[in-house]
């Protein structure tokens, strides 16, 4: 009896650490246009370790929401936009401020979802982030068959690709001579043994898309930007205050995508 209280307590007392560190891992994002707050992911640790470090440190704020695209994304952080002048071109990173990426299929970009940009592939090939600023999803709604049509998009070449690469013309010429023989049994076998070997390769090629249940129900309820998904590292997610999403996207941008009313940003480690 004494172990079993022994191990409930040592239970109880392990759950209320968890607790406090998980209340620690709540941050909010205060603009002139209202509050967000997001719940930062325990699997994205060296970016949420990152980011409350430099939000501790006050580096957030007084920036600017700089390049706002509807249906898109609201982007900010950028050391370059505090006390910018207006028109002036912003949102240059900081290269002490890389992390390496924490790119996890688990997580999507829905809307909400608070994200690391990073250089592209070509000058960083290895998706390290610049945490010295970061965005947010807006996004857009879709239906079934608009994401359907993605999975196709990008699915269809890839299976060609494999296709062409195992139902060579060798094949082709021997399936025709066994065809013109009559020899059924040896059709058969040769012609699924390719349709095998295509559809194995296929799915082991790494570029295929296929949504998840959760992807899909997450796009067609309250929308996202599913075409940005394992490319960027996402550590957080709005968990109250989507309308100040919503308000800031719309804003009136100049050519460079940044608002005419600057949108002014604190960010708050809620302990």
């Amino acid at each position: 009896m004494m172990k079993y209280l022994f191990v409930l307590a040592c239970f109880l007392f392990s759950s209320q650490i968890d607790g406090t560190a998980q209340d620690k891992r709540i941050v909010e994002i205060s603009t002139n246009l209202g509050t967000m707050r997001f719940r930062l992911y325990n699997d994205t640790p060296k970016h949420r370790d990152a980011f409350i470090k430099l939000a501790n440190e006050g580096y957030y704020d007084g920036t600017l929401f700089y390049r706002v695209i509807q249906n898109f994304l609201i982007q900010g952080g950028s050391k370059s936009s505090r006390n910018a002048a207006p028109g002036k071109r912003i949102g240059y990173g900081d290269p002490e401020h890389t992390v390496d990426d924490e790119i996890i299929p688990a997580h999507f970009h829905k809307k909400g979802a608070l994200c690391a940009p990073r250089q592209p592939d070509e000058v960083n090939p290895f998706k390290q982030s610049d945490i010295s600023q970061f965005y947010i999803v807006k996004g857009q709604v879709f239906t079934e068959g608009e994401l359907d049509t993605l999975e196709l998009a990008v699915n269809r070449p890839i299976r060609k690709k494999v296709t062409e690469q195992i139902f060579t013309p060798d094949i082709r010429e021997k399936l025709k001579e066994l065809k013109a023989e009559n020899k059924v049994e040896e059709f058969r076998e040769l012609a699924g043994r390719v349709k095998k070997d295509i559809d194995s390769r296929y799915h082991l090629d790494q570029g295929i898309l296929e949504f998840s249940a959760a992807q899909r129900k997450a796009y067609t309820t309250v929308g996202g930007y599913p075409d940005l998904d394992g490319k960027y590292t996402i550590f957080g997610e709005c968990i109250s205050g989507f309308e100040v999403i919503d308000k800031i996207a719309a804003l009136e941008t100049d050519s460079n995508n940044r608002p005419f009313t600057d949108v002014k940003i604190n960010v708050t480690i809620i302990q």
